[in-house]
């Protein structure tokens, strides 16, 4: 209950990390670069908008801008302009062309009404101070602006080609529609997009704005993928200008020279021209591919919400169930917010990932922590009753798992006593009775580790070890009397020196049975032993209690699993406890091939 309890608060603490990081949007720069990931994928520019470039091999011809006579551009309107059924729908001019600078003026002015569809731009000048209009938002007003000659005003239209820069510097915004001085101005793309739609007759696409009167836009080029014309070749007459047939032609900078490039969300490392931005702005008018900001407080409660219960669920699944998991919420979140993106909402999209791996990699490691408290806590256990190598081993492996209850399992059991240990321990001090007690029974400890068994449990000055559980062990038959064999001649090699020291001599009895037994957990709840129970358990007693000092009993079971490695000979039948036939038994004087 309580840990249920600790997993809901977390969860909860997810949840809320997400909501606070959606709604104030904190890692706005990082946010971005993963929105113009995600949503500014580049899907093919249309072959009417073309561009005419003043280009390097522009400049070279004619000089720098500012000294050109404005009726190069008259020509311009002119050589595109062959005649009514081949000339551009729409021409656009993003370049100033404020103030009278003398009689060229008015040939630009009446190419421009000829062609009767001139667009031109104008500038905005915008306060450098912020200021919070009567809704609470914030805004920068616009304190001037620049306006082309009265002559072209008055037979083109007009739009301010200002675009917006986020905070770190890329242009992913527009502001259709700016208010100066009580009259409305639109955008130089919005303008030319009307024109369009007029000269064609196709009805104009609603394009929405959020609460700040701005668009997101969606870019369908990457900088250099709509078709630029240097203008040299134009005027030149090298390009036919009925490939302007049935366009939009925008003319403007094509030189980093001219200082016309801005950062844009598909532009890499590349920056993009005015015109290029003018001309991808453009594009969306023509497809209606436009977007506002949702609601963070909306993103961020769905969210939120999810993230709890998935915080949940990998606090509960396997690792593996969690990696699942995992990538299908955030791919499906991926294609949610795209699929949402195309029908005009931006959302953000790092917070919910981010946390939610946040969230996984938490939960991995309290998995991991919690299943290495377990496995140590369980080697420990094991390392005080199994050999050191079976525990180095289980450690190595990650094997640790015991079923809980019993299973039935072939196993060889070892019953070893102390002779004339009763007599002994009357005859000394409690604390010489200990001394020799702990001495054998780390005598026969070690000789069951040495073997790879598994040291049951001790029952006085009787000790009971098992091979091949809980474990599977390979050869326990053998290992089992090897064992058994140490023993005995262990206790010869001691029992010298107690002789010496106490006047006393003991030495061991061993019984050693294989047969099926069931294996696993005995006991209550609240104390519990992992043991062997069964005839053959019983059987070993038995041969253990029939042995003598220095003997080691087998039973026929066991000696016809080894008979080919033993040197032993024959005792003949016990009886047995509770049994009308009893067991033929066999005493071992050597086993072949262990020192």
């Amino acid at each position: 209950m309580r840990r249920n309890l600790i997993i809901v608060l977390e969860a909860i603490i997810a949840g809320a990390l997400v909501f606070l990081f959606t709604i104030t949007n904190l890692f706005r720069p990082l946010d971005y670069i993963a929105r113009d990931k995600l949503y500014q994928v580049p899907r093919g520019i249309r072959s009417d908008i073309k561009i005419i470039g003043i280009d390097a091999k522009t400049l070279d011809k004619y000089g720098p801008v500012q000294t050109w006579s404005r009726t190069l551009y008259a020509e311009l309107i002119d050589k595109l302009v062959v005649d009514e059924q081949t000339k551009p729908y729409v021409i656009a001019f993003d370049i100033t062309l404020a103030g009278n600078v003398g009689e060229d003026d008015t040939k630009l002015a009446k190419a421009a009404a000829d062609h009767g569809n001139v667009v031109v731009v104008s500038n905005l000048i915008y306060s450098k101070k912020a200021e919070i209009d009567q809704d609470g938002i914030m805004y920068y007003p616009v304190e001037g602006i620049v306006l082309p000659y009265d002559e072209l005003m008055n037979c083109t239209y007009i739009g301010f080609s200002n675009v917006a820069q986020d905070s770190d510097g890329t242009v992913r915004r527009m502001i259709p529609v700016e208010v100066y001085d009580g009259n409305k101005y639109g955008m130089f793309s919005k303008v030319i997009y009307e024109r369009y739609c007029a000269v064609t007759g196709k009805a104009p696409n609603d394009i929405p704005t959020d609460f700040t009167g701005r668009s997101i836009i969606n870019y369908s080029g990457r900088p250099g993928d709509y078709e630029c014309l240097s203008m040299a070749d134009v005027m030149d007459g090298s390009i036919d200008p009925r490939v302007f047939s049935d366009s939009v032609v925008i003319i403007g900078a094509y030189d980093p020279g001219m200082q016309d490039g801005f950062n844009v969300p598909t532009g890499g490392s590349s920056q993009m021209y005015g015109v290029e931005i003018h001309a991808n702005i453009f594009q969306s008018y023509l497809q209606g591919r436009f977007a506002v900001n949702g609601s963070p407080f909306v993103l961020g409660l769905v969210t939120a919400l999810l993230t709890a219960v998935f915080h949940f669920l990998f606090r509960k699944l396997k690792p593996w169930q969690s990696v699942l998991i995992l990538v299908a919420a955030v791919v499906a979140e991926l294609f949610i917010l795209v699929a949402i993106n195309d029908r005009g909402y931006a959302y953000s999209v790092i917070y919910f990932p981010v946390v939610l791996f946040l969230s996984f990699i938490y939960s991995l490691g309290i998995h991991y922590i919690t299943e290495s408290n377990k496995k140590r806590k369980v080697l420990n256990a094991f390392s005080k009753y199994v050999a050191p190598q079976i525990v180095e081993e289980i450690a190595r492996k990650g094997d640790f798992e015991i079923k809980l209850g019993g299973e039935n399992r072939d196993i060889a059991v070892l019953f070893v006593d102390i002779r004339g240990f009763t007599t002994m321990s009357e005859a000394l001090e409690p604390e010489q009775v200990v001394e020799i007690l702990n001495e054998y029974l780390s005598l026969t400890t070690k000789s069951i580790f040495d073997n790879s068994g598994t040291l049951d449990k001790f029952v006085g000055d009787a000790t009971m070890a098992v091979f091949n559980s809980p474990f599977d062990l390979e050869d326990y038959e053998y290992k089992a009397v090897c064992a058994a064999m140490d023993i005995v001649k262990g206790g010869e090699a001691i029992e010298d020196k107690f002789m010496k020291r106490f006047g006393r001599s003991v030495g061991f009895g061993v019984g050693v049975n294989v047969g099926p037994a069931v294996v696993g957990n005995v006991g209550c709840e609240f104390r519990m032993d992992f043991t062997a129970i069964g005839d053959t358990v019983n059987t070993a007693a038995r041969l253990e209690a029939n042995a003598k000092k220095g003997e080691v009993l087998i039973s026929d079971v066991l000696y016809e699993r080894l008979k080919d490695r033993l040197e032993v000979e024959e005792v003949g039948e016990i009886p047995l406890k509770g049994k009308t036939k009893g067991v033929f038994v066999y005493r071992v004087t050597k086993v072949i091939g262990h020192g």
